[in-house]
């Protein structure tokens, strides 16, 4: 089974908001289980894939793991987003061209009557 890639570990709701638990501090298991009322299991799971994804680390300390976010692998989605962030930028300056000049048109229209 090929090892999930960043967008495959962000691609589900649980993971995103267990990436952003663990932007505030690392945590044990048991507290992200809790936090998010699914079972422990499930939690291990999605921070299964996280972490082959490489989105987190794990610490063992005694009888507990304790998870911390890895963002560095975060760069990959940044990187493909900024593509689509130019071209909606770009078509939100359009449409607003666009509008000023229906406007202007409008204005022009009802100054002459």
């Amino acid at each position: 089974m090929p090892e999930p890639d960043v967008f495959q570990a962000i691609a589900h709701p649980a993971r995103r908001q267990l990436l952003d638990a663990l932007r505030e501090r690392e945590q044990p298991v048991r507290e992200l289980a809790a936090r998010f009322q699914v079972s422990r299991p499930a939690t291990s799971q999605h921070l299964r894939l996280l972490l082959d994804a490489g989105l987190a680390t794990e610490r063992r300390a005694g009888r507990e793991n304790f998870y911390m976010l890895t963002p560095e692998p975060l760069v990959e989605v940044s990187e493909w987003l900024a593509f689509y962030e130019t071209f909606w930028s770009d078509r939100m300056k359009a449409l607003r061209r666009t509008l000023a000049e229906l406007e202007g048109s409008r204005s022009d229209r009802e100054s002459r009557q």
